[in-house]
């Protein structure tokens, strides 16, 4: 049973974490790199760390093929959701992006419910339309200057990294039941990505307006890169990946929230990001839904439903 003192230790990992996730499109900008070039190098650059780590640490993994491979799929989600995140920063900004992404919370409520029982609250029956309102208003549709070179664009990439972030998350957490050593999940989760982002970023998608991977190397754009690769993709992601099953659920709650809003936080302080009031109020629905669903939405299985 985990101490008050266990439970401590585990939420400064769980913040920690969250605050290394938030400078992750701050790097992605500075690095002055197309979405699917972004997102393939932040794994590539990830996977030698990560496999240093899981040798070093050489610690007993009991997950099976199957595991494994759930895992590795996994990634493959993380890659479309990268593509629909990196674009959606580019077309409107990263606060913005970020925290469509992270309307994920209702997709992920409702998923649940559907496949494996977790029956929400009534909080959800609230949260959706807020959401879905929150989204037009940023969209910019009856705005007259929206924030942004493409809102539109940026709310269905945003979409797109949400549907497909809850979708990773889903399956993810199906591949971990036995709860295997952070490191190691990551490092299949990551592979998964990478091979996935490569796939994407050779194919020709111009028609969907995605650049290609460009694989020439460019300074300080990949150092950039590298930077977040190590800080966002390696230690931020394992200890959340650490933290997260371990904690109470309000303070897994709050560890989730921070990271959106130290997001938004440095794009006003640092990338001088500025919202229309619209925008701001669509961002403000969106967010409260997402309180909503993460701190009141608990989910209870039921009785018809087998574990």
């Amino acid at each position: 049973m985990p101490t008050p003192a266990d439970d401590r230790r585990i939420m400064l990992v769980a913040l920690f974490g969250a605050m290394l996730l938030s400078f992750a499109p701050l790097l992605y900008i500075r690095s002055d790199t197309s979405p699917v070039t972004g997102a393939f190098f932040r794994m590539l650059y990830a996977l030698p760390i990560l496999i240093f780590l899981v040798w070093y640490l050489n610690r007993d993994d009991p997950r099976g093929i199957r595991n494994r491979a759930l895992a590795f799929s996994a990634g493959l989600l993380l890659a479309i959701d990268f593509v629909g995140y990196h674009s959606a920063i580019d077309y409107i900004g990263s606060g913005i992006a970020t925290l469509i992404g992270n309307s994920q919370v209702v997709i992920v409520t409702l998923v649940s419910w559907w496949m494996f029982g977790e029956r929400p609250n009534r909080m959800i029956v609230f949260a959706l339309p807020m959401v879905m309102l929150g989204l037009i208003l940023i969209s910019g549709i009856w705005d007259d200057e929206p924030y942004g070179d493409d809102p539109i664009k940026g709310v269905v990439g945003g979409i797109v990294a949400a549907i497909f972030y809850s979708s990773f998350l889903i399956l993810y957490r199906f591949s971990n039941r036995i709860q295997a050593p952070s490191v190691n999940l990551q490092l299949d989760a990551t592979a998964g990505a990478a091979m996935g982002l490569l796939i994407a970023g050779i194919m020709p998608l111009s028609r969907l307006d995605i650049e290609p991977i460009d694989f020439s190397f460019t300074w300080p754009g990949h150092g950039w890169i590298i930077l977040l690769a190590a800080s966002c993709q390696v230690i931020g992601w394992i200890a959340i990946t650490y933290a997260l099953p371990r904690l109470p659920a309000a303070h897994t709650s709050f560890a989730i929230l921070l990271q959106p809003v130290l997001t938004i936080l440095w794009g006003v302080i640092i990338l001088s990001e500025n919202p229309s009031i619209q925008q701001i109020g669509g961002m403000s629905l969106i967010f409260a839904a997402i309180i909503a669903v993460t701190m009141f939405g608990t989910a209870q299985t039921t009785s018809n439903e087998s574990g």
